[in-house]
């Protein structure tokens, strides 16, 4: 009796265990996952490499040869207490001609943390957090024996949150994204220059000039351009977003009410198709947090399952092989929902942005790419010289950060399960738009013959010509450049032609004033920002403020921003009440010091601004007041509430209602000490709706005018 009671207990133990295991399923082969897939019915999905050969692979690059390089992490998630990481950097070696993978030489080991790499000059830069490195091999061994940290200072907490996305861009410099982490960033090539902060921001860099500042954002990890430099970030819950202003317009003073330049452009669509269920930890949570927000009565949900949580590596296919209609999309792993999503790209007719949608005819209810295996983690995507896509796979049991899990929900969870797997994945179309691209290899071709590479029809292939010659700084190639600039048929050709120009210093007035008049919007809107550097060209400057494509009429407006109010103030003017509906154009304007100021608001009054208080004027009127209440500067807030007394104006009274709801946001966080009987004057006009508007008006003025310190 006693041996079948003990029996009994065990089987039930055993039971309770193998229940307990079975809340998250095992992986499967690299073959027996390839069977899991669905995919768009245009395509093949083939194994490019896959463990042992690689192994936590988080991003892949080919260099001007045609290597593939990997980078793995296998510390992920947790991080070193010796601080000596375990990370590696690969070169894939097929050696029997299959297309599979099946050798590497070590680049490089023992790497904390790293995340990105990005070709430069015969090597690689490589976003460690808290650095970042240049590496190369100089001995034909393909084992990195140059180590050099070149900047130093980013944030090395989270490694869900630290610099990576290294990205070449179309105008010569380095992108990449910091998640807005703070960090005091200091480069190596210039010793003792103060340390830049990072905090809210993303960063770029130039290693041909030695400048390096910060870039609008903050991304996270996902980060492309499209073929005309148009830049797109992931981050997590959001897609997909265009980084709209640059970070030197938005930070041209200090006093915008929102510093903000991006936008999600997927107007907030956050469904996702997934075909694994929810995992068990997950569930669970949601359960719990959906029961709390119900007991206090909270308007809130979260989901377990069909909308995306961890969007993760966009990546814009510039490639010629793909179907037409592929051409041009931005394609964004899932790693929670272990899928491949695909956005069509549309530029907007009336906002200087885009909206990202999907296929709704092909994708309507499903994805690009979908997995029934939990495992499958796309943390990355790329594009090769091929023209095929690249998924990297990284396959892992579990890919959330543990500290986003309760503690009794992690007990039976392996957050190293699969650090010895990892899988690269090639997709191709069934039916190629062109034929696959013989191979070639820009190092190997005279100055020459790589300036002719600027026309071929794929953007890898143009991007790595560009970065060469960059890095050659070969001069003599300027004539032959300066012909494609002028006669090349493709806009991306020219474009591409003219940031080769600027990138050896040869851009002189006639050539940006070509450019600005370029056929291409895509062309005149880039040609527009060196142009700002020319007095004689602000004619130019001016009358592309009101070019049809409302990206160089935005770009424009950024640009005449740069020139002095005497010279700007009436074409700004022009561009607030013809584009006054669009928040973009209206920040434009006000990150510029002549679209605050007194005569720049005099011509507005004068042009009929204030005919009419459509609901996107008083906006602008209350950001504007705002700007100038924190400012706080030589009384300019008196003389812009007298303007707007004139009887004109004020038979309207929600003109003052609106400024002096915005004077009250900007003395709260001006720099300068204010009047506190006037900052409490201002509050209680904020507060108190009901109180008469003239009375009101004429109290702040009256104030404002006896107090010692200016408003």
């Amino acid at each position: 009796m006693k041996f079948l009671s003990a029996c009994s207990l065990m089987f039930i133990l055993l039971i309770c265990i193998c229940c307990k295991q079975k809340h998250y399923a095992d992986a499967l082969t690299p073959e027996e996952a390839l069977k899991s897939f669905e995919l768009d019915e245009n395509f093949n999905i083939e194994i490019f490499a896959a463990e042992p050969i690689v192994k936590d692979p988080v991003e892949m690059v080919f260099d001007e040869q045609g290597r593939a390089f990997v980078v793995e992490m296998p510390d992920y998630p947790y991080k070193p207490e010796n601080g000596k990481g375990s990370g590696r950097i690969k070169m894939l070696v097929d050696t029997n001609g299959d297309n599979r993978m099946d050798k590497y030489f070590l680049f490089a080991d023992s790497l904390l943390e790293a995340t990105s790499i990005l070709p430069w000059k015969g090597g690689l830069l490589v976003a460690a957090a808290p650095n970042i490195w240049y590496m190369k091999d100089t001995t034909g061994d393909f084992k990195a024996d140059i180590k050099e940290v070149l900047f130093t200072g980013f944030f090395a907490g989270n490694s869900e949150a630290q610099i990576t996305n290294l990205r070449f861009g179309i105008d010569n410099w380095i992108y990449a994204s910091n998640h807005g982490q703070d960090g005091q960033v200091t480069f190596s090539k210039k010793p003792g220059s103060p340390a830049l902060p990072m905090k809210n921001a993303d960063f770029r860099f130039r290693l041909d000039r030695n400048q390096f500042e910060p870039e609008t954002g903050p991304g996270q990890f996902g980060h492309t351009f499209d073929d005309f430099g148009h830049r797109f970030v992931t981050q997590n819950t959001i897609r997909i977003q265009h980084m709209v202003v640059p970070w030197r317009y938005l930070h041209r003073h200090d006093f915008l009410p929102s510093q903000k330049g991006m936008a999600d452009i997927s107007n907030g669509e956050l469904t996702m198709f997934q075909r694994t269920a929810a995992p068990y930890w997950r569930a669970e949570r949601s359960a719990r947090r959906n029961k709390e927000y119900k007991e206090q009565q909270l308007d809130r949900i979260e989901y377990a399952d069909g909308h995306f949580t961890g969007a993760t590596g966009g990546t814009f296919y510039g490639g010629n092989t793909f179907p037409e209609k592929y051409s041009g999309n931005i394609f964004t792993g899932d790693v929670s929902g272990n899928l491949v999503h695909r956005d069509v790209i549309t530029s907007l007719t009336s906002s200087p942005t885009f909206a990202a949608s999907r296929d709704s005819i092909h994708e309507k209810n499903k994805e690009f790419l979908s997995s029934t295996d939990s495992w499958f983690r796309p943390a990355n995507l790329t594009s090769g010289a091929d023209g095929a896509l690249y998924v990297i796979d990284m396959y892992r049991q579990h890919i959330e950060t543990p500290v986003s899990i309760p503690e009794d929900l992690k007990t039976d969870m392996d957050f190293l399960a699969g650090v010895d797997k990892g899988r690269i994945y090639k997709i191709t179309p069934k039916t190629p738009r062109s034929a696959t691209p013989a191979l070639v290899n820009p190092a190997r071709l005279n100055a020459l013959e790589i300036v002719k590479l600027l026309s071929d029809p794929s953007q890898f292939y143009r991007l790595q010509a560009q970065r060469i010659l960059l890095e050659r700084q070969d001069k003599t190639i300027v004539p032959a450049v300066i012909e494609l600039f002028s006669n090349g048929s493709d806009p991306r050709t020219r474009l591409h032609a003219f940031f080769v120009l600027e990138g050896l210093s040869a851009l002189n007035e006639g050539l940006i004033q070509k450019a600005v008049n370029d056929p291409s919007p895509g062309v005149r809107e880039y040609g527009l920002i060196p142009a700002e550097k020319y007095p004689g060209l602000l004619p130019e400057i001016i009358k592309r403020t009101t070019d049809g494509p409302v990206r160089v009429a935005f770009q424009a407006t950024l640009s005449l921003g740069e020139f002095p109010v005497s010279k700007s103030g009436a074409a700004l003017v022009n561009i607030i009440n013809n584009h006054f509906k669009d928040a973009w154009f209206r920040k434009a304007v006000l990150s510029s010091d002549p679209g605050i100021s007194n005569e720049f608001i005099k011509k507005l009054a004068v042009s009929g601004f204030f005919s009419n208080a459509e609901s996107e004027k008083l906006d602008f009127i209350k950001d504007l007041s705002q700007i100038k209440s924190a400012r706080n500067q030589n009384s300019e807030m008196t003389v812009f509430l007298n303007l707007l007394a004139d009887p004109s104006i004020s038979k309207n009274q929600d003109w003052m209602i609106f400024a002096l709801n915005g004077a009250a946001q900007g003395i709260k966080t001006s720099k300068i000490k204010s009047d506190p009987t006037l900052l409490k004057l201002l509050e209680n006009i904020s507060k108190n709706a009901s109180q008469k508007i003239k009375t009101a008006a004429q109290q702040v003025l009256t104030a404002s005018k006896e107090s010692t310190t200016p408003l």
